[in-house]
């Protein structure tokens, strides 16, 4: 792992900053290949995140996995984070502050691994990075804002309540490291959206 990576990591490990550090069991710093071309960006810790100080290794995370998998790619290629590192109670969607507040953490991850895409995990993740709604209706595009590339797709969560959701995960991840094979080919990409100012 980067030492600027290990850094982040220990900071988010010891963070007070919001009142979450008082519920949390563990914070859950990003995981993964510091090399990635891509990062997944997912909304905050659920329960067994929370219990391990790990992101992504729920239910909704074996979801994430197998849709890799399908896609002919392992967890231990790619970078996986969250938008805000520690569990709200309940799972409750966090307050803009808290995700205010947890904000410089993943631009820091992103700092250090630069990305070829950023992949936005459900309308949480959409919102906070992009100020989106309706992850439904933009999913499968490709965005960009200020020479970031993002793409968009379900949160693997939502494909536990909606069966059909499963296929358009699938697809998406499918098509987001097809992008990606394009651009390490130096091959035109088509933009969907650009939010750039």
């Amino acid at each position: 792992m980067s030492q600027k990576l290990q850094v982040i990591k220990q900071n988010v490990i010891e963070c007070v900053k919001c009142d979450l550090c008082e519920t949390r069991t563990n914070s859950v710093p990003g995981k993964g290949n510091f090399k990635s071309n891509v990062i997944f960006v997912g909304e905050a810790p659920g329960r067994s995140e929370d219990e391990n100080g790990e992101p992504f290794i729920g239910i909704a995370g074996k979801k994430l996995s197998t849709a890799l998998e399908e896609a002919g790619i392992s967890r231990e290629e790619v970078y996986i984070t969250n938008v805000v590192k520690c569990r709200p109670p309940k799972n409750r969607v966090p307050t803009t502050t808290e995700r205010e507040t947890c904000k410089e953490y993943l631009k820091q991850e992103i700092s250090v691994i630069k990305p070829k895409i950023i992949c936005i995990l459900g309308n949480t993740a959409f919102n906070s990075l992009l100020g989106g709604s309706e992850i439904t209706k933009f999913r499968g595009k490709l965005v960009q804002k200020d020479n970031q590339l993002y793409f968009l797709t379900v949160h693997p969560a939502a494909t536990i309540y909606n069966q059909e959701l499963i296929k358009v995960l699938n697809k998406d991840i499918m098509k987001l490291f097809h992008l990606i094979t394009e651009l390490k080919n130096k091959k035109y990409v088509k933009i969907d959206i650009d939010y750039s100012s």
